[in-house]
């Protein structure tokens, strides 16, 4: 991959500098109101590509810092415990509902219910 991208930038290098060879004539570049600039439109073509070729690599740069930062251990940590914290939510609405689905429960304890029981013993009566 690395050839391939060697060839196409080689390429490109090589129809610029053909590019400018052949247009060398003076040219004006108006930077602001007021301030004007004149070049060979050789030289201008060249500025042109070294600045968009920093820009690319500052744009290349500044998007591999974030894919660093937000993959780092702290945000998987993070990322980990929301999705863990909305399971639980899911598994509490869940097991509430089923609550509600079930019949009441029966006091599983009976009741001890006090049985008189006549008096056996005898009683001497005078």
């Amino acid at each position: 991959m690395k050839q391939v991208n060697f060839l196409i930038i080689f390429i490109f290098c090589l129809a610029l500098a053909l590019f400018t060879i052949e247009n060398t004539k003076l040219a004006t570049i108006y930077i602001v109101p007021g301030v004007q600039v004149q070049a060979p439109i050789a030289v201008e073509l060249l500025l042109a590509t070294g600045l968009g070729a920093v820009f690319a690599w500052l744009f290349s740069m500044w998007t591999q810092l974030q894919r660093q930062l937000l993959s780092s251990p702290q945000r998987k940590q993070n990322v980990r415990i929301q999705e863990l914290e909305s399971k639980i939510e899911q598994y509490q609405a869940e097991v509430q509902s089923l609550q509600l689905a079930l019949p009441p429960s029966s006091d599983s304890s009976t009741k001890e219910t006090e049985t008189n029981v006549p008096n056996t013993r005898s009683s001497n009566v005078q």
